[in-house]
């Protein structure tokens, strides 16, 4: 059996998506966030099964930094500080082969939780018109 490599990694920084072909014929665009709310990090993912933190508000983040790990994974960094987690070869192929199911089930765990993709900005208070009396 052939082990599963990457023969290109492309980041698509207008467009948000990262490219990969595999040795094995398939190739996938994964979107940015997609990548960030799948993060294989403890801090996504949890110690333990039911320990997932839902991601929300990711749907402007950008990859701002990628690095290889060894010849079996990349260190993506993104923009809103996330950087932990390493997207071997094999995990990134599965996030390509079901990234329909899994966008579909994320977007599902959104809506149950009444979350959205939009990031919340912080309201300025100085913005805020004042109160008539």
């Amino acid at each position: 059996m052939t082990m599963l490599n990457p023969t290109e990694i492309t980041l698509h920084q207008q467009s948000k998506l990262l490219e990969i072909a595999f040795n094995d014929g398939s190739r996938y665009r994964l979107p940015y966030e997609f990548l960030r709310v799948h993060s294989p990090s403890a801090a996504v993912r949890g110690h333990g099964p039911s320990q997932e933190v839902l991601q929300v508000g990711k749907q402007d983040v950008n990859v701002i930094d990628v690095q290889p790990v060894g010849s079996y994974a990349i260190k993506l960094t993104f923009d809103d500080g996330h950087n932990t987690g390493l997207y071997s070869w094999d995990y990134l192929n599965e996030l390509g082969k079901y990234q329909d199911a899994l966008w579909h089930d994320y977007l599902c765990k959104l809506a149950e939780a009444g979350e959205s993709r939009v990031p919340h900005h912080p309201v300025d208070l100085l913005d805020k018109p004042e109160e008539i009396k």
